[in-house]
């Protein structure tokens, strides 16, 4: 069926539908739904805490640090979750995110080696070091982009799960190699050491007001761009050929896609270093009320993957345990059984197909 076939359908049974079973009509009760749980996770990671707020020397203080850490946890959440969207737009397949693919172990080896080079040159010079926060939004992006474009040098067939899977397991392995021997080499200095293993754990313990305004524009900028080319995205999920009749310059919109996601994808990795799934999980949780629609889906997705982050950041820092647990372990802990499920779900409609 054509896109103006399937374009018809659908305006035919929005008609017979209702208004609240309609993709419009979903969208606005998930943004409802999203909403009130935000407003409740939001008031929660500001009030709990191993400091009590009813110490008013400390409350403003308190306040400050748990404000910056959930405005971390909101935008890693939205960029992790947006570059999820994209991805599967533009490999259409619906099991791809950038951390399946290496992107975000490109990010995080692209920031480790900018705290190395950065922090080694302005020590050669004797210039006083700059802050982590000035120098990981840039290395993240580059390592993103470059992870990013290998896969799609080498993967021939965008659809091919198969190939996406092998490329991006075999990059990731590649950098977190990499990203080891930055590690080893970081370790002559101290304070370079502990900022590049603080960094390789994740979390967002550590986040500041400043880290929070450095990393925004990334956020930010991803998501909107995003939003723009969902159109040319909605047409590419026909195929390349059919897209390319109705007038999408194809390699211009990959290569555009392919430097958003990197840009959201630094965003994140600058922000919480290393969180997977989120990218997986939150639009293959909105896609069955939402459709396929970019446009609706995206930013949907963003106030989803922000909940579902601040959440996973509340959990770990209210589970009884010695240490504070990483972002990245319980986003992992939910997102790996879930991934298991959906490529075991996608194999059998396969062999059906």
């Amino acid at each position: 069926m054509t896109m103006q076939g399937i374009g018809a359908e659908h305006a035919t049974s929005a008609r017979e539908e209702p208004a609240a079973s309609r993709p419009g009509g979903r969208a606005l009760v998930a943004y409802a739904v999203l909403l009130v749980v935000l407003a409740a996770v939001a008031a929660a990671s500001l009030a709990l805490g191993p400091a009590s707020l009813s110490d008013a020397g400390l409350r403003a203080t308190l306040l400050t640090l748990r404000a910056a850490r959930l405005g971390a946890a909101l935008l890693v959440g939205a960029a992790l979750a947006v570059g999820g969207v994209v991805v599967q737009g533009l490999f259409r397949n619906p099991l791809a995110e950038p951390s399946v693919l290496g992107t975000t172990a490109g990010a995080a080896l692209g920031g480790k080696i900018a705290l190395l080079a950065v922090e080694l040159a302005v020590a050669e010079r004797g210039i006083r070091g700059l802050p982590p926060e000035m120098v990981l939004p840039a290395g993240c992006l580059a390592g993103a982009i470059v992870g990013l474009g290998l896969v799609l040098a080498l993967v021939r067939a965008p659809g091919d799960l198969l190939s996406i899977l092998l490329v991006g397991f075999l990059l990731s392995s590649l950098f977190m190699s990499l990203g080891s021997l930055a590690t080893s080499l970081a370790q002559e200095r101290w304070e370079l050491g502990r900022a590049v293993v603080a960094f390789a754990l994740g979390g967002l313990s550590g986040t500041s007001p400043r880290h929070v305004a450095l990393a925004a524009p990334l956020v930010l900028a991803g998501v909107v761009a995003a939003w723009f080319w969902g159109k040319p995205l909605d047409l590419l999920l026909s195929g390349e050929e059919e897209a390319a009749s109705l007038g999408v310059d194809v390699p211009l919109v990959r290569r555009f896609c392919i430097l958003w996601i990197a840009v959201l994808t630094a965003g994140a990795v600058a922000l919480g270093g290393n969180v997977a799934f989120v990218g997986l999980l939150v639009p293959h949780a909105l896609r069955p009320f939402l459709g396929v629609d970019h446009r609706r889906l995206i930013p949907v997705a963003a106030l989803g993957g922000a909940v579902f982050v601040a959440a996973c950041d509340l959990a770990a820092r209210l589970l009884p345990a010695r240490g504070e647990v990483p972002l990245g372990v319980i986003t992992g802990l939910i997102g790996a059984p879930a991934f298991l499920v959906l490529l075991a779900r996608s194999q059998r409609e396969a062999e059906r197909g």
